[in-house]
């Protein structure tokens, strides 16, 4: 039976479940669930493979919130002898499709950390295999579909493919970002992982430029204040908390000591809104709606935390929130949420309306 497989992160598997069989419903696409707890994988079993093709292919990965990735199956779980391996995944693959990529998966819990060096080592010689077969383009080809190999142990694996042009571009879902020594505290990764993935690259010169001014809510200590200084951009950082001294000694900050639901900008040129408050979800999704529907920034990029029960439903009610008052006014926005790599109970948001209203 063909099955979507999801990633997510450990202990999430209900919500990207729940969501992703929301969703394929809205698409009349069904199936079943079946979800271990835990491991950071979800599979939906599909009623009919055709429509799997159709979904992963038209229904954008990036409005699935809880999904780092996904794959169409296109074996069961195949056991692997203990010699010859590639021959044996060569040969299950057949001669029927061509795919522009490889990528070697596990599971995002220690059992799959543990098999890393096992597919690189098995990576090499599996490409080379693959292209002498012609199930695998040259080098360089991006186009078409991405063949992913998820190995459940050094004995088990499942093959399947996702579309260039609706598949993460990393392994896993998961971008590999260094930690900068000079950040005040590792929170600063969430933002910039935040920026890499909702900000395509080439508009970073004209979206994520030197120059911008930008706020800062609830900033203390500057882990979010760092990624907006780092690109060169004017920072004001409202919190009762400290800011880190590097920070206020690059010139590029100011810090105002107050309460950041209370903080309006006296002038409307500040072109990044960012916000990380442990604060009530909801309240936050309002604040960040009227920021932009005043016009008092042009994007926003926000965390809301998560409850411990009904997480995707809380989720869906926030966002909800925003979208309601974007339509009261009948505003052009965009508004996109992920469970990112670097969240952990929290989604992070990105937000943009394309004609605020001043008077507001």
């Amino acid at each position: 039976m063909a099955s979507i497989i999801l990633y997510c992160r450990p202990g999430f598997e209900k919500e990207c479940g729940a969501e992703i069989q929301e969703k394929a419903a809205w698409n009349e696409v069904y199936g079943y669930l079946e979800l271990k707890k835990n491991e950071g994988l979800v599979y939906f079993h599909l009623n009919n493979a055709e429509e799997g093709d159709q979904l992963i292919n038209t229904m954008p990965l990036k409005r699935l919130i809880f999904a780092r990735q996904w794959f169409l199956s296109v074996t069961d779980k195949l056991d692997l002898p203990d010699y010859n391996r590639v021959e044996a995944i060569t040969e299950a693959l057949g001669a029927d499709w061509q795919y522009a990529d490889l990528r070697m998966e596990t599971a995002d819990t220690n059992d799959g950390k543990a098999l890393t060096k096992f597919c690189r080592k098995l990576a090499v010689p599996l490409r080379q295999a693959l292209r002498k077969s012609g199930s695998l383009t040259e080098k360089g080809d991006k186009d078409g579909a991405i063949l992913h190999a998820l190995f459940l142990s050094g004995s088990e694996v499942i093959l399947g493919y996702s579309y260039a042009h609706n598949t993460s571009l990393h392994v896993m879902g998961i971008p590999r970002l260094k930690f900068p020594n000079s950040a005040p505290s590792r929170s600063t990764l969430k933002l910039d992982e935040a920026f890499l993935y909702f900000i395509p690259k080439d508009e970073w010169d004209e979206r994520l430029t030197s120059g911008m001014n930008a706020v800062d809510l609830g900033s203390a200590p500057g882990g979010w204040t760092y990624q907006l200084v780092r690109r060169g951009m004017m920072v004001t950082s409202i919190d009762n908390g400290a800011m880190a001294e590097s920070l206020m000694e690059t010139g590029q900050v100011k810090h105002k000591m107050m309460d950041g639901f209370k903080f309006v900008p006296m002038k409307k040129n500040n072109y990044w809104l960012v916000c990380d408050m442990i604060e009530k979800p909801q309240r936050v999704a309002k604040l960040m709606a009227e920021w932009l529907l005043r016009g008092d920034c042009k994007e926003a990029m926000f965390n809301l935390k998560l409850p411990m029960k009904g997480r995707y439903q809380q989720v869906n009610e926030d966002l909800q929130t925003m979208k309601d008052m974007f339509n009261h006014y009948k505003v052009k926005y965009e508004l996109y949420a992920k469970h990112l790599y670097y969240d952990r109970e929290e989604v992070t948001v990105h937000a943009r309306v394309f004609s605020p209203l001043p008077e507001f």
